[in-house]
C-alpha cells in the first residue's frame, strides 16, 4: 500500500509545483531608473509595455536589456517628470523614432490597407476557389469517362469470362 502511495505523492507535488515553473516576464529596468513616484513608475511601465525595443525583435523595452531600450525607458520617465500626457509620449517617440516603435501599430490612416490585406486575400482566396471547383463540377466529361459502350461491356465479359476458364 505504502509503494503505491509514493508515487502518488510524487505526482501530486509535481502537479502543485508546475505552475510555478510557468514563465514569468522578466523585467530589465534597473533600480536606478525605478520614479519615486509610484503613480509615474507605474505609468512608465503601462507605456513601457507597449514600446517596441528597436534593436530587439518584438521585445517591449519593459522586457529588453539593451542600451537602446534603457535609453527609451529613461526618456519615457523624462517626458512624464517633464509633465507630459500619455498620449503626448507616445506621440513624441513616435515623431521621433516612427511608427515602428509601437507594438501595436495603429489601426487608422494608411495602415488601414495592411489591417484589411489579410481578410481581403483570404476572402478572394476562397471565392477563386469556389469558382475552381463550381466550374470543374460543371465541366463536361471527356470523351471515354462516360462510362463503357455496350460493345465494350460486352468485350470485358468475354475477356474477364476466358480468365476465369484458364
Amino acid at each position: 500500500m505504502i509503494r503505491l502511495l509514493r508515487p502518488l505523492a510524487l505526482a501530486f507535488a509535481v502537479a502543485l509545483a508546475l505552475p510555478l515553473a510557468a514563465p514569468v516576464p522578466a523585467y530589465a529596468v534597473q533600480p536606478d531608473e525605478v520614479l519615486k513616484d509610484p503613480l509615474l513608475e507605474k505609468r512608465a511601465r503601462e507605456l513601457s509595455k507597449d514600446l517596441r525595443c528597436l534593436v530587439c525583435r518584438n521585445e517591449s523595452i519593459d522586457e529588453s536589456t539593451s542600451d537602446l531600450a534603457r535609453d527609451l525607458r529613461l526618456l519615457v520617465r523624462e517626458r512624464l517628470l517633464a509633465g507630459d500626457s500619455d498620449s503626448e509620449v507616445i506621440d513624441y517617440l513616435v515623431e521621433r523614432f516612427g511608427e515602428y516603435v509601437l507594438l501595436r501599430p495603429l489601426t487608422g490612416g494608411v495602415n488601414v490597407i495592411l489591417w484589411a490585406a489579410g481578410p481581403v486575400v483570404f476572402l478572394l482566396a476562397f471565392g477563386g476557389a469556389l469558382i475552381y471547383l463550381r466550374g470543374r463540377r460543371d465541366k463536361p466529361k471527356a470523351p471515354g469517362q462516360d462510362g463503357l459502350s455496350a460493345e465494350e461491356e460486352e468485350r470485358l465479359a468475354k475477356i474477364l469470362a476466358e480468365d476465369k476458364l484458364s
